[in-house]
Protein backbone atom coordinates (compact mmCIF):
# COMPACT_ATOMS: atom_id res chain seq x y z
CA UNK A 1 0.00 0.00 0.00
CA UNK A 2 1.42 3.39 -0.95
CA UNK A 3 2.53 5.67 1.88
CA UNK A 4 0.48 8.53 0.46
CA UNK A 5 -2.67 6.41 0.76
CA UNK A 6 -1.84 5.34 4.31
CA UNK A 7 -1.31 8.94 5.40
CA UNK A 8 -4.52 9.96 3.66
CA UNK A 9 -6.64 7.41 5.56
CA UNK A 10 -4.90 8.16 8.89
CA UNK A 11 -5.78 11.47 10.50
CA UNK A 12 -2.51 13.30 11.20
CA UNK A 13 -2.64 15.90 13.97
CA UNK A 14 0.26 18.06 15.09
CA UNK A 15 0.84 19.49 18.55
CA UNK A 16 2.96 22.64 18.42
CA UNK A 17 4.47 23.17 21.86
CA UNK A 18 5.05 26.86 22.60
CA UNK A 19 4.55 26.94 26.37
CA UNK A 20 8.06 27.86 27.50
CA UNK A 21 8.94 31.01 29.43
CA UNK A 22 11.97 31.83 27.23
CA UNK A 23 14.28 32.26 30.23
CA UNK A 24 17.49 31.98 28.18
CA UNK A 25 16.03 34.18 25.46
CA UNK A 26 15.01 36.91 27.89
CA UNK A 27 11.26 36.58 27.28
CA UNK A 28 8.61 34.51 25.52
CA UNK A 29 10.40 33.98 22.21
CA UNK A 30 7.44 32.27 20.53
CA UNK A 31 5.76 35.64 20.01
CA UNK A 32 8.71 37.76 18.88
CA UNK A 33 8.82 38.97 15.29
CA UNK A 34 10.72 36.98 12.68
CA UNK A 35 10.69 38.34 9.13
CA UNK A 36 7.57 40.36 9.87
CA UNK A 37 5.57 37.54 11.51
CA UNK A 38 5.43 36.02 15.00
CA UNK A 39 8.05 33.29 15.38
CA UNK A 40 5.29 30.80 16.19
CA UNK A 41 3.57 31.47 12.85
CA UNK A 42 6.40 29.84 10.90
CA UNK A 43 6.17 26.58 12.87
CA UNK A 44 2.38 26.55 12.59
CA UNK A 45 2.45 27.10 8.84
CA UNK A 46 4.63 24.05 8.21
CA UNK A 47 2.53 21.90 10.56
CA UNK A 48 -0.75 22.95 8.94
CA UNK A 49 0.50 21.94 5.48
CA UNK A 50 0.74 18.26 6.44
CA UNK A 51 -1.87 17.89 9.18
CA UNK A 52 -5.59 17.26 9.48
CA UNK A 53 -5.55 19.58 12.48
CA UNK A 54 -3.12 21.55 14.65
CA UNK A 55 -3.18 22.11 18.43
CA UNK A 56 -0.99 24.88 19.82
CA UNK A 57 0.08 24.87 23.47
CA UNK A 58 0.99 28.20 25.10
CA UNK A 59 1.53 29.40 28.69
CA UNK A 60 -1.72 29.94 30.57
CA UNK A 61 -0.94 33.63 31.03
CA UNK A 62 -0.47 34.04 27.25
CA UNK A 63 -3.83 32.74 26.06
CA UNK A 64 -5.23 36.25 25.76
CA UNK A 65 -2.12 37.46 23.94
CA UNK A 66 -2.35 34.58 21.47
CA UNK A 67 -5.99 35.41 20.86
CA UNK A 68 -4.93 38.90 19.79
CA UNK A 69 -2.32 37.42 17.44
CA UNK A 70 -4.69 34.79 16.03
CA UNK A 71 -5.17 36.57 12.65
CA UNK A 72 -1.40 36.27 12.09
CA UNK A 73 -1.22 32.59 13.08
CA UNK A 74 -2.25 30.12 10.38
CA UNK A 75 -3.90 26.74 10.70
CA UNK A 76 -4.80 26.58 14.40
CA UNK A 77 -7.64 24.20 15.28
CA UNK A 78 -7.32 24.31 19.07
CA UNK A 79 -5.43 26.32 21.69
CA UNK A 80 -4.69 24.94 25.17
CA UNK A 81 -2.73 26.09 28.20
CA UNK A 82 0.55 24.33 28.87
CA UNK A 83 1.92 22.88 32.09
CA UNK A 84 4.98 23.31 34.25
CA UNK A 85 7.07 20.88 32.14
CA UNK A 86 7.33 20.01 28.47
CA UNK A 87 5.71 16.61 29.03
CA UNK A 88 2.78 18.22 30.87
CA UNK A 89 2.34 20.62 27.96
CA UNK A 90 2.34 17.80 25.41
CA UNK A 91 -0.27 15.94 27.48
CA UNK A 92 -2.43 19.05 27.51
CA UNK A 93 -2.16 19.22 23.73
CA UNK A 94 -2.78 15.50 23.36
CA UNK A 95 -6.04 15.83 25.28
CA UNK A 96 -7.29 18.18 22.54
CA UNK A 97 -6.39 15.78 19.71
CA UNK A 98 -9.46 13.82 18.50
CA UNK A 99 -9.61 10.08 19.16
CA UNK A 100 -9.80 9.58 15.36
CA UNK A 101 -6.18 10.67 14.93
CA UNK A 102 -3.93 7.85 13.77
CA UNK A 103 -0.66 9.77 13.86
CA UNK A 104 0.36 12.62 16.14
CA UNK A 105 3.36 14.81 15.39
CA UNK A 106 4.94 16.96 18.11
CA UNK A 107 6.85 20.07 17.09
CA UNK A 108 8.62 22.88 18.96
CA UNK A 109 7.14 26.31 18.35
CA UNK A 110 10.70 27.69 18.54
CA UNK A 111 11.77 25.81 15.38
CA UNK A 112 10.58 28.11 12.56
CA UNK A 113 12.57 26.47 9.75
CA UNK A 114 11.22 22.92 9.78
CA UNK A 115 9.81 22.47 6.27
CA UNK A 116 7.24 20.14 4.78
CA UNK A 117 9.93 17.63 3.78
CA UNK A 118 11.02 17.02 7.41
CA UNK A 119 7.39 16.57 8.49
CA UNK A 120 6.79 14.15 5.63
CA UNK A 121 9.81 12.01 6.49
CA UNK A 122 8.79 11.43 10.11
CA UNK A 123 5.12 10.91 9.25
CA UNK A 124 5.88 8.48 6.42
CA UNK A 125 8.20 6.46 8.67
CA UNK A 126 5.34 5.87 11.11
CA UNK A 127 2.65 5.39 8.44
CA UNK A 128 4.60 2.58 6.76
CA UNK A 129 2.98 -0.88 7.24
CA UNK A 130 6.06 -2.03 9.15
CA UNK A 131 6.76 1.41 10.58
CA UNK A 132 8.08 2.16 14.04
CA UNK A 133 5.96 3.54 16.87
CA UNK A 134 7.74 6.84 16.42
CA UNK A 135 10.15 8.66 14.15
CA UNK A 136 12.57 11.49 14.89
CA UNK A 137 14.76 13.64 12.62
CA UNK A 138 18.46 13.63 13.40
CA UNK A 139 21.52 15.42 12.06
CA UNK A 140 25.20 14.55 12.35
CA UNK A 141 27.33 16.49 14.81
CA UNK A 142 30.23 18.53 13.45
CA UNK A 143 31.94 19.75 16.65
CA UNK A 144 34.64 17.82 18.48
CA UNK A 145 33.07 16.44 21.65
CA UNK A 146 34.48 15.62 25.06
CA UNK A 147 32.88 14.12 28.15
CA UNK A 148 32.94 15.87 31.52
CA UNK A 149 36.12 14.03 32.47
CA UNK A 150 37.88 15.46 29.39
CA UNK A 151 37.99 12.31 27.28
CA UNK A 152 37.14 12.54 23.57
CA UNK A 153 33.70 11.23 22.55
CA UNK A 154 33.26 9.60 19.14
CA UNK A 155 30.85 11.98 17.45
CA UNK A 156 30.16 9.44 14.69
CA UNK A 157 28.07 7.51 17.21
CA UNK A 158 25.93 10.54 18.09
CA UNK A 159 23.29 12.69 16.41
CA UNK A 160 21.44 15.87 17.34
CA UNK A 161 17.70 15.22 17.59
CA UNK A 162 15.20 17.73 16.23
CA UNK A 163 11.45 18.15 15.93
CA UNK A 164 8.94 17.51 14.43
CA UNK A 165 8.69 14.00 15.82
CA UNK A 166 5.82 11.73 14.73
CA UNK A 167 4.18 8.85 16.61
CA UNK A 168 1.36 6.39 16.37
CA UNK A 169 -1.37 8.12 18.33
CA UNK A 170 -2.15 5.08 20.49
CA UNK A 171 1.53 4.60 21.35
CA UNK A 172 1.98 8.24 22.30
CA UNK A 173 -1.11 8.27 24.52
CA UNK A 174 0.01 5.06 26.24
CA UNK A 175 3.54 6.42 26.76
CA UNK A 176 2.19 9.53 28.46
CA UNK A 177 -0.02 7.41 30.71
CA UNK A 178 2.81 5.09 31.75
CA UNK A 179 5.77 7.48 31.94
CA UNK A 180 5.28 11.04 33.09
CA UNK A 181 8.42 13.03 32.27
CA UNK A 182 11.17 13.10 29.62
CA UNK A 183 13.06 15.66 27.57
CA UNK A 184 11.20 14.55 24.44
CA UNK A 185 8.34 12.22 23.52
CA UNK A 186 10.57 9.70 21.76
CA UNK A 187 12.18 8.95 25.13
CA UNK A 188 8.75 8.17 26.61
CA UNK A 189 7.96 5.85 23.70
CA UNK A 190 11.27 4.01 24.14
CA UNK A 191 10.63 3.69 27.88
CA UNK A 192 7.56 1.65 26.91
CA UNK A 193 9.74 -0.72 24.89
CA UNK A 194 8.57 0.67 21.53
CA UNK A 195 10.84 1.25 18.53
CA UNK A 196 11.91 4.70 17.35
CA UNK A 197 13.24 5.24 13.83
CA UNK A 198 15.70 8.02 13.02
CA UNK A 199 15.17 9.80 9.71
CA UNK A 200 17.16 12.51 7.99
CA UNK A 201 16.89 15.88 9.69
CA UNK A 202 17.80 19.30 8.36
CA UNK A 203 20.86 21.25 9.60
CA UNK A 204 18.95 24.49 8.94
CA UNK A 205 16.14 23.43 11.29
CA UNK A 206 17.58 25.36 14.21
CA UNK A 207 15.87 25.96 17.53
CA UNK A 208 15.70 29.63 18.57
CA UNK A 209 17.10 29.69 22.10
CA UNK A 210 18.96 33.01 22.47
CA UNK A 211 18.44 36.34 20.65
CA UNK A 212 21.32 35.74 18.24
CA UNK A 213 19.51 32.63 16.97
CA UNK A 214 16.74 34.94 15.75
CA UNK A 215 19.21 36.79 13.56
CA UNK A 216 20.48 33.50 12.10
CA UNK A 217 16.90 32.33 11.47
CA UNK A 218 16.10 35.56 9.64
CA UNK A 219 19.16 35.11 7.39
CA UNK A 220 18.24 31.48 6.65
CA UNK A 221 14.66 32.47 5.81
CA UNK A 222 15.92 35.19 3.48
CA UNK A 223 18.20 32.71 1.74
CA UNK A 224 15.38 30.17 1.44
CA UNK A 225 13.07 32.78 -0.05
CA UNK A 226 15.73 33.72 -2.59
CA UNK A 227 16.70 30.20 -3.63
CA UNK A 228 13.69 28.02 -2.80
CA UNK A 229 13.80 24.95 -0.55
CA UNK A 230 17.33 23.63 -0.19
CA UNK A 231 18.14 20.16 -1.61
CA UNK A 232 20.21 17.67 0.36
CA UNK A 233 23.51 19.17 1.40
CA UNK A 234 25.64 16.88 -0.76
CA UNK A 235 23.61 17.71 -3.87
CA UNK A 236 23.45 21.45 -3.40
CA UNK A 237 24.94 23.26 -6.41
CA UNK A 238 28.16 25.00 -5.52
CA UNK A 239 28.17 23.67 -1.96
CA UNK A 240 31.91 23.11 -2.17
CA UNK A 241 34.32 25.95 -2.67
CA UNK A 242 35.79 26.48 -6.15
CA UNK A 243 39.25 25.14 -6.86
CA UNK A 244 40.71 28.56 -6.13
CA UNK A 245 39.20 28.40 -2.63
CA UNK A 246 36.56 31.07 -3.23
CA UNK A 247 32.89 30.45 -2.52
CA UNK A 248 30.66 30.39 -5.59
CA UNK A 249 28.64 33.59 -6.06
CA UNK A 250 25.29 31.83 -5.73
CA UNK A 251 26.30 30.47 -2.31
CA UNK A 252 27.02 33.86 -0.85
CA UNK A 253 24.53 35.24 1.67
CA UNK A 254 23.90 38.95 1.95
CA UNK A 255 25.28 40.34 5.22
CA UNK A 256 22.73 40.90 7.97
CA UNK A 257 22.07 44.60 8.54
CA UNK A 258 22.13 45.28 12.29
CA UNK A 259 22.04 48.58 14.18
CA UNK A 260 22.40 49.49 17.87
CA UNK A 261 20.74 52.42 19.61
CA UNK A 262 20.93 53.87 23.13
CA UNK A 263 18.16 55.55 25.10
CA UNK A 264 18.15 57.71 28.23
CA UNK A 265 15.41 59.28 30.31
CA UNK A 266 15.20 60.91 33.73
CA UNK A 267 12.19 62.12 35.73
CA UNK A 268 11.98 63.81 39.11
CA UNK A 269 9.44 62.61 41.66
CA UNK A 270 6.36 64.86 41.75
CA UNK A 271 4.71 66.53 44.73
CA UNK A 272 1.31 66.07 43.08
CA UNK A 273 -0.55 63.37 45.06
CA UNK A 274 -2.68 62.63 41.98
CA UNK A 275 0.30 61.55 39.88
CA UNK A 276 0.79 57.78 39.46
CA UNK A 277 4.21 56.12 39.37
CA UNK A 278 4.38 54.06 36.17
CA UNK A 279 7.47 52.06 35.19
CA UNK A 280 7.56 49.81 32.14
CA UNK A 281 3.79 50.07 31.83
CA UNK A 282 3.25 48.87 35.42
CA UNK A 283 1.68 51.14 38.03
CA UNK A 284 3.70 51.00 41.26
CA UNK A 285 1.54 51.53 44.35
CA UNK A 286 2.67 53.53 47.37
CA UNK A 287 5.22 55.61 45.45
CA UNK A 288 4.86 59.23 44.27
CA UNK A 289 4.41 59.79 40.57
CA UNK A 290 7.02 61.38 38.31
CA UNK A 291 6.94 64.84 36.79
CA UNK A 292 6.31 64.72 33.04
CA UNK A 293 4.03 65.93 30.26
CA UNK A 294 2.95 62.30 29.68
CA UNK A 295 2.41 59.69 32.40
CA UNK A 296 6.17 59.95 33.08
CA UNK A 297 7.27 56.36 32.45
CA UNK A 298 11.07 56.66 32.07
CA UNK A 299 11.50 52.96 31.20
CA UNK A 300 9.13 53.08 28.24
CA UNK A 301 10.71 56.39 27.17
CA UNK A 302 14.27 55.03 27.28
CA UNK A 303 13.28 51.94 25.28
CA UNK A 304 11.56 54.13 22.69
CA UNK A 305 14.61 56.42 22.47
CA UNK A 306 16.91 53.42 21.93
CA UNK A 307 14.75 52.08 19.08
CA UNK A 308 14.53 55.49 17.41
CA UNK A 309 18.26 56.10 17.82
CA UNK A 310 19.19 52.75 16.33
CA UNK A 311 17.87 53.76 12.91
CA UNK A 312 18.38 57.52 13.11
CA UNK A 313 14.76 58.60 13.59
CA UNK A 314 15.59 61.29 16.13
CA UNK A 315 14.49 61.41 19.74
CA UNK A 316 11.15 60.86 21.43
CA UNK A 317 10.51 64.57 21.87
CA UNK A 318 10.72 65.22 18.13
CA UNK A 319 7.91 62.73 17.54
CA UNK A 320 5.79 63.54 20.60
CA UNK A 321 6.71 67.09 21.75
CA UNK A 322 5.72 68.12 25.26
CA UNK A 323 4.29 71.32 23.78
CA UNK A 324 1.48 69.33 22.17
CA UNK A 325 -1.61 69.23 24.41
CA UNK A 326 -2.64 65.99 22.74
CA UNK A 327 0.16 64.22 24.60
CA UNK A 328 -0.70 65.56 28.05
CA UNK A 329 -0.91 62.56 30.40
CA UNK A 330 -0.35 60.19 27.47
CA UNK A 331 0.14 56.47 28.08
CA UNK A 332 3.87 56.00 27.45
CA UNK A 333 3.36 52.37 26.43
CA UNK A 334 1.02 53.57 23.68
CA UNK A 335 3.73 55.99 22.57
CA UNK A 336 6.22 53.12 22.61
CA UNK A 337 3.85 51.10 20.43
CA UNK A 338 3.71 53.98 17.97
CA UNK A 339 7.52 54.10 17.90
CA UNK A 340 7.65 50.35 17.18
CA UNK A 341 5.23 50.90 14.29
CA UNK A 342 7.37 53.73 12.87
CA UNK A 343 10.49 51.60 13.15
CA UNK A 344 8.68 48.82 11.26
CA UNK A 345 7.50 51.29 8.60
CA UNK A 346 11.15 52.23 8.09
CA UNK A 347 11.96 48.56 7.41
CA UNK A 348 13.41 47.51 10.77
CA UNK A 349 12.47 45.31 13.71
CA UNK A 350 13.83 44.90 17.24
CA UNK A 351 15.97 41.88 18.08
CA UNK A 352 16.22 42.63 21.81
CA UNK A 353 16.37 45.55 24.24
CA UNK A 354 18.22 45.74 27.57
CA UNK A 355 17.18 48.37 30.11
CA UNK A 356 18.71 49.47 33.44
CA UNK A 357 16.72 51.50 35.96
CA UNK A 358 18.68 53.53 38.52
CA UNK A 359 16.59 54.46 41.55
CA UNK A 360 16.59 54.33 45.33
CA UNK A 361 12.84 53.71 45.22
CA UNK A 362 10.71 51.80 44.45
CA UNK A 363 12.08 48.24 44.61
CA UNK A 364 11.81 46.81 41.11
CA UNK A 365 12.08 43.10 41.94
CA UNK A 366 8.36 42.58 42.73
CA UNK A 367 7.36 44.23 39.44
CA UNK A 368 10.19 43.28 37.09
CA UNK A 369 8.57 40.21 35.51
CA UNK A 370 5.40 42.13 34.70
CA UNK A 371 7.41 45.04 33.30
CA UNK A 372 9.43 42.66 31.15
CA UNK A 373 6.30 40.96 29.84
CA UNK A 374 4.49 44.18 28.97
CA UNK A 375 7.49 45.79 27.31
CA UNK A 376 8.28 42.63 25.32
CA UNK A 377 4.68 42.41 24.11
CA UNK A 378 4.74 45.99 22.82
CA UNK A 379 8.23 45.85 21.31
CA UNK A 380 7.70 42.42 19.75
CA UNK A 381 11.09 41.23 21.01
CA UNK A 382 12.67 40.36 24.37
CA UNK A 383 13.10 43.33 26.70
CA UNK A 384 15.08 42.78 29.90
CA UNK A 385 14.88 45.14 32.87
CA UNK A 386 17.47 45.45 35.64
CA UNK A 387 17.35 47.59 38.77
CA UNK A 388 20.32 49.49 40.22
CA UNK A 389 20.76 51.79 43.22
CA UNK A 390 22.79 55.00 43.16
CA UNK A 391 24.33 54.21 46.56
CA UNK A 392 23.47 57.61 48.02
CA UNK A 393 25.27 59.59 45.32
CA UNK A 394 23.65 62.82 44.09
CA UNK A 395 19.97 63.43 43.43
CA UNK A 396 19.44 59.81 42.39
CA UNK A 397 21.02 58.54 45.62
CA UNK A 398 18.82 60.82 47.69
CA UNK A 399 15.72 59.45 45.98
CA UNK A 400 14.77 62.62 44.10
CA UNK A 401 14.56 61.07 40.62
CA UNK A 402 14.62 57.93 38.51
CA UNK A 403 16.90 57.30 35.50
CA UNK A 404 16.40 54.65 32.82
CA UNK A 405 19.03 53.59 30.29
CA UNK A 406 18.32 51.28 27.36
CA UNK A 407 20.24 49.63 24.52
CA UNK A 408 18.39 48.22 21.51
CA UNK A 409 19.56 45.87 18.76
CA UNK A 410 17.52 46.09 15.55
CA UNK A 411 17.72 44.20 12.28
CA UNK A 412 16.50 45.12 8.81
CA UNK A 413 13.24 43.28 8.07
Amino acid sequence: MALAYLVMVLDVWTIVVAAGSGRRFGGPKQFVALAGRPLLAWALEAAAEVSTGVVVVVPADRLEHLARLRPQLPGIDAVVAGGATRSESVRAGLAAVPATAGIVAVHDGARPLADRAVFRRVIDAVASPDGAAGAIPGVALTDTLRSNDGSVVDRDTLIAVQTPQAFRADALRQAHRDHREATDDASLIEACGQRIEVVEGDPANLKVTVPSDLVVAAALLAERDATGPAPHADDRPGAAAREDGEMADHDRTEPIDLRVGNGFDIHRFSDDPERRCVLGGVEIPGVPGLEAHSDGDPVAHAVAEALLGAIGLGDLGSHFPDTDPAHAGADSMALLGEVVARVADAGWQAVNVDCSVIAERPKLAPHRDEMTRRLSDVVGAPVSVKGRRAEGVGSLGSGEAIVALASALVARR
